[in-house]
């Protein structure tokens, strides 16, 4: 369903084919239609199958489904078929950018790999998405967030340090992917306007995961030990985790002297700051249990909200660990336009604000197919 829109957006006349499915690639296409790229998301006929990822539903499509596929027109289509290859081809003359993640091997098993695809169309920006890529030790096998996280690092320093390797709560590699691979789409677009070539992007989970592990990848390559677990400290600053309060969890992240000095003077104990085991970072990560003991006691009478928002105006790091209900009825989310309502439909922004072309809603997530007949006028079909 479209909703009228004030202005163009900044990707205004990009027509973008997604055949991705999941989250990666619906991601990345999401980013890009917010910012007013023409979408066309070709789905199977049995369509993707995030659309039964639930419950919760709308109607019979899963939240999960919803969530990344907004500001997009919808087709089904059995690329397995001479037909349907055949309809590809005629949407791709006119198209910008194509995002897919089949599994290497499969749209060149049809004809419409990359090198094929090139020589017909030698302007489009071709963007595949895939676990670990085609060729290498891993290249072709089939790739998911959690195993991502597992087999690059990700939950061997996520939990407790007595605890588990545990599961970043959500899906953090496949989302850094689709980000990844918008921005690759446009550094593409923008290298056409010198070349007028486009060029094939292969973005993976494994390369995203792997470029997750700041600072513990850093760590390693200058210390040689292998990171571990830390629960909700950080392996290279004090005080950076979450402490108790009267009311519950408050995080501090506290990264300099000065800081350090200004938490000390709210609490009311200036003195920690001259206390020589917490007189620099060094000093309090040496200290790490004796300053969670003191700043425990410190923090005890307090209400966590109330302080967070205190010392963050007095410049300190900090904030009470809220659910996701609280965040999306903050009021600084409703300000910074991070929430999207329209009829039945609910939706977080866009975090890429531009002052001149703004992200803007301006269709619902497609049911299955519901612009087939629209697309295939536009085919000459």
């Amino acid at each position: 369903m479209p909703i009228p829109m004030l202005q163009a957006g900044a990707l205004d006349g990009c027509r973008v084919i997604d055949l991705s499915r999941v989250l990666g690639g619906p991601y990345c296409t999401q980013l890009l239609a917010d910012h007013g790229a023409d979408v066309i998301k070709i789905e199977p006929p049995a369509g993707d199958e995030t659309r039964g990822w639930g419950p919760p539903f709308l109607g019979d499509t899963a939240s999960y489904f919803i969530g990344v596929n907004r500001n997009k027109r919808g087709m089904a289509l059995d690329l397995s078929q001479s037909a349907g290859q055949e309809l590809l081809r005629r949407l791709l003359a006119d198209a910008d950018v194509l995002v897919e993640n089949f599994k290497p091997g499969t749209l060149e098993k049809w004809g419409l790999g990359y090198q094929a695809l090139s020589a017909m169309f030698p302007r489009l920006v071709h963007c595949r998405v895939s676990g670990f890529g085609a060729d290498g030790p891993l290249g072709g096998l089939p790739g998911y967030d959690a195993c991502a996280q597992a087999m690059c690092g990700l939950m061997s320093v996520n939990g407790e340090a007595d605890g588990d390797a545990t599961r970043v709560g959500l899906p953090v590699v496949d989302m850094v992917t689709g980000l990844n691979a918008a921005v690759a789409v446009l550094l593409a677009l923008n290298e056409r306007t010198r070349s007028g070539l486009g060029q094939f992007l292969d973005i993976t989970l494994y390369d995203c995961a792997v470029s997750l592990l700041h600072p513990h990848a850093a760590n390693y390559f200058y210390s040689g030990k292998v990171p571990g677990r830390t629960g909700n400290a950080h392996p290279n600053i004090a005080p950076y985790e979450t402490l108790p309060t009267r009311s519950g969890p408050i995080f501090l992240a506290v990264g300099n002297n000065r800081q350090f000095a200004a938490l000390a003077q709210a609490l009311g104990a200036p003195h920690l700051a001259g206390d020589a085991r917490f007189g620099s970072n060094a000093a309090r990560l040496q200290h790490r249990e004796a300053l969670r003991g003191e700043l425990a006691t410190l923090l005890a009478p307090h209400e966590a909200a109330a302080l967070a928002e205190q010392l963050l105006r007095q410049g300190v790091p900090a904030a009470a660990v809220q659910n996701v209900e609280d965040v999306l009825r903050h009021p600084h989310t409703r300000h910074r336009g991070m929430v999207l309502e329209h009829g039945d439909y609910r939706g977080v922004g866009s975090p890429i604000k531009l002052s001149r072309t703004p992200a803007s809603l301006r269709r619902v997530p497609p049911e299955l197919g519901e612009h087939d007949a629209e697309i295939r006028a536009e085919a000459g079909n």
